[in-house]
């Protein structure tokens, strides 16, 4: 990213944090509602452990940390870079507190500032890897709060405010030839950022199929529910089955016993138009399975996504693809801390492309990759079927 852009980029991303943040009082942003999830105080913490530990320190001559006991604090998972405090224990940081993060944040923010005018290539490109990371926790940070308020029996709303029910777009197929296509981040292509894991550009070889041009909808995913779905092993997974049994699943994650759905505006009428979302993928599968289609790989969403019709690309729900999270040929982490980011997670996940409603304008790409384990459904996660 250009010198002049990257600042104007630092200062959105911090600010957009804060407002997210905002509606929450601070009992809400101590909240850690299960193993998998953080507060909303840590992820703006972490995000600004991130910016102090990889860029300033190494970078800022003379910079200060600002308290040299929270680094284990607010480490999320980069060995290299030392002890940790244990994921599923965030919740129990009531110590600092959220006014002495945002005190956190200002310090980190001033000397970022001071450091821009100056900064090298390294320093400017980790700055913009901070930024999308934060942009990834901000994401975070609401299917987070989203879980934490979904556990409280008062059900109550992040933002009040519900927009207005959209017509999904029409049902139609998507012809697309197959043959050989490039997969990947074009680096090449000009100036723009990709995560690690985005790369090497390569190719892949695809037989002709068809893609939906739109997402499933809640009223076609109500049409397997009241079918019997759930009830029916042969459309699943092995391992889908067995927790469907295990957790007792009957609908998905945040649906509501008496039609209603739990979503970020509180409690609302099931839209049956609107895009089904907090699904995991053995629902995603089974689904698939019971509608006479199935999930694409990823190439097959990333060689369809720039079809003409292509819609809810990446503003609606993430989208679970048939494919596992694993590299790319001739992916190699780059060296140091930053290179724990993605490459040591590639074993047990499946990969999601597009993004969603939670997804910060600008963040997502065609070559995004997003992976989560299969039975994963806090996430802004639906379906889209191929054949």
């Amino acid at each position: 990213m250009s010198t002049r852009l990257l600042p104007d980029l630092l200062r959105a991303t911090r600010a957009h944090s804060l407002a997210l943040a905002a509606p929450l009082s601070d009992e809400d942003a101590q909240l850690q509602s299960m193993p998998d999830a953080s507060p909303a105080k840590w992820h703006l913490a972490h995000t600004t452990w991130f910016f102090e530990t990889l860029v300033l320190q190494p970078h800022l001559p003379g910079y200060r940390v600002f308290d040299e006991r929270w680094p284990r604090l607010f480490n999320s998972y980069y060995e290299s870079l030392g002890p940790r405090h244990a994921r599923p224990q965030r919740g129990l940081l009531s110590r600092p507190s959220l006014d002495e993060v945002k005190a956190y944040r200002r310090h980190v923010d001033a000397a970022l500032a001071d450091l821009l005018p100056a900064a090298s290539a390294e320093a400017r490109a980790l700055i913009e890897l901070g930024c999308h990371h934060e942009q990834q926790h901000q994401e975070l940070l609401l299917t987070d709060i989203l879980h934490a308020f979904s556990c409280n029996p008062l059900l109550p709303a992040y933002d009040a405010a519900p927009p207005a029910p959209a017509a999904p777009p029409a049902q139609a197929w998507l012809q697309h030839p197959g043959g050989i296509v490039e997969i990947g981040f074009d680096g090449a292509a000009g100036d723009g950022f990709a995560f690690d894991n985005e790369g090497p550009r390569h190719a892949a070889l695809l037989a002709p199929f068809e893609i939906s041009n739109r997402l499933v909808t809640c009223g076609e995913y109500a049409d397997f529910i009241a079918s019997g779905g759930y009830r029916e092993p042969l459309l699943w997974l092995s391992d889908g089955w067995a927790t469907v049994q295990a957790q007792g699943w009957q609908r998905p994650a945040y649906w509501l016993p008496d039609g209603s759905v739990f979503g970020l505006h509180g409690v609302q009428p099931l839209d049956p138009g609107a895009p089904v979302s907090q699904l995991s993928f053995y629902e995603a599968c089974a689904f698939a399975e019971w509608a006479g289609a199935r999930l694409p790989t990823e190439f097959e969403w990333e060689a369809a996504c720039r079809l003409p019709g292509f819609h809810q690309a990446a503003d609606q729900a993430w989208q679970w693809t048939r494919s596992s999270y694993a590299p790319y040929p001739g992916f190699k982490p780059a060296p140091g801390a930053v290179g724990e980011y993605n490459g040591k997670f590639m074993v047990g996940q499946q990969v999601l492309r597009g993004g969603s409603v939670a997804t910060p304008a600008g963040h997502a790409r065609p070559s995004y990759r997003n992976f989560f384990p299969p039975a994963a459904r806090w996430q802004f996660s639906g379906v889209r079927l191929a054949r």
